[in-house]
């Protein structure tokens, strides 16, 4: 495979795609070219492609499980990416992320406690607590020169003011692509630990980080931290294979790990799909190759967009990221309402993109933008936005 490869635009409209097929069915113009829902419209690794056709080919689909080969491709993962040592009694598999998220809720918190998140953050998080009926409790991040921060003081006072027992933090950050240092996550954990708070730290864009801005683990903080943890990863940002639906779940603390089970056994939810665990084994086996380049064709992308804002769109503003394919701008310069912005996006532009306000009243003015695209399809997005906004 070759960077070049990547240019290939691959028609998705008519595979039941979310980002393509559904937007008259989510009140969106027919016509709008999306850059919204974070998968990528590239083609899968061929180590993946070539185990699930051996799995098809097999014929046979029936109740399938993991086995010890599949923890050894993960584990040797987080060990060579992130020099973090997991141990096979750890893992709970799941289909996804945010139902973790939902079940780790559930197991730690009972009605009417206090959760806290750090908006603006990515939506699932606000109605995993309010979905639940526990009490929300924002620590919102803190907007310096284009560079968003965790306002530890005010985090500490919400914690202990609105008595939250759970945390939910997001690493890398979505939508303001923060990476979060050592030393914060450190800080961050510290004061959970201090007052009792659990935490659950979405790592699903642990392998999307740009130069100068390595990924830390949560599970490399210390045992004391890693035991206050449950620890949310998946093969689906990282390979593009989300509709494969397969997380894993690292969780140290026995206790936890316990309660966490029990709720997934209420729930009534087992073996995941063979397809997914195939998937998922393929990738981080022999799926480092396809991940490089795409990494790099992505970091090409976001240099070509920011010098597209910067020349033609000035008055709005990239949020440098650190990490992850998505980019969050600040279009508040126009001065628009959220209803007036998104009609602008839609109606003007032709687009459907990720509106701010959608991840917490912090994130009103600001877009989200889908960077993991061939370049064609970036340069068309780009120039129906400089259109739209030329209007």
């Amino acid at each position: 495979m070759k960077l070049s490869d990547l240019d290939t635009v691959i028609d998705r409209r008519g595979s039941g795609c979310l980002k393509y097929d559904f937007a008259v069915q989510r009140g969106k113009p027919a016509d709008v070219l999306p850059f919204w829902v974070a998968d990528m419209d590239f083609k899968v690794a061929d180590p993946i492609l070539e185990a699930l056709e051996a799995r098809v080919h097999h014929g046979i689909f029936g109740y399938s499980e993991s086995g010890k080969a599949y923890f050894n491709a993960l584990a040797r993962w987080q060990e060579t990416h992130f020099h973090w040592t997991i141990r096979p009694e750890w893992l709970i598999k799941t289909p996804g992320v945010v139902p973790a998220i939902n079940l780790a809720v559930k197991a730690l918190t009972k009605e009417g406690d206090g959760i806290l998140i750090n908006q603006p953050v990515y939506y699932p998080f606000l109605n995993a607590v309010i979905k639940n009926g526990r009490k929300l409790l924002n620590s919102p991040l803190v907007l310096k020169n284009g560079h968003y921060e965790l306002d530890f003081e005010d985090l500490e006072k919400k914690i202990v003011e609105g008595n939250v027992k759970l945390a939910l933090l997001c690493s890398p950050h979505n939508p303001v692509g923060r990476v979060w240092t050592r030393e914060e996550l450190a800080k961050y954990a510290d004061i959970c630990l201090r007052h009792g708070v659990k935490i659950v730290a979405d790592e699903i864009h642990e392998d999307f980080t740009y130069p100068g801005h390595p990924f830390t683990a949560f599970g490399t903080l210390g045992e004391e931290a890693a035991n206050d943890a449950i620890i949310c990863t998946a093969p689906s940002k990282t390979f593009n294979i989300a509709g494969l639906q397969n997380s894993n779940i690292l969780i140290p603390s026995p206790a936890i790990r316990k309660a966490f089970q029990e709720e997934l056994d209420a729930f009534g939810y087992d073996q995941l799909n063979v397809m997914g665990l195939t998937a998922c084994r393929a990738a981080y086996e022999k799926g480092q190759e396809w991940l490089d380049l795409v990494r790099e064709y992505i970091k090409n992308n976001l240099d070509f967009t920011r010098q597209y804002l910067k020349d033609n769109l000035p008055k709005m503003k990239l949020i440098e990221p650190e990490g992850t394919y998505l980019i969050w701008i600040d279009a508040s310069a126009y001065g628009l309402s959220n209803e007036d912005l998104e009609h602008k996006v839609l109606y003007d532009c032709h687009l459907w993109l990720d509106m701010g306000y959608v991840f917490g009243k912090e994130g009103e003015g600001f877009l989200r933008f889908n960077l993991a695209c061939p370049r064609k399809t970036l340069e068309q997005g780009l120039r129906q936005l400089k259109e739209g906004f030329e209007k």
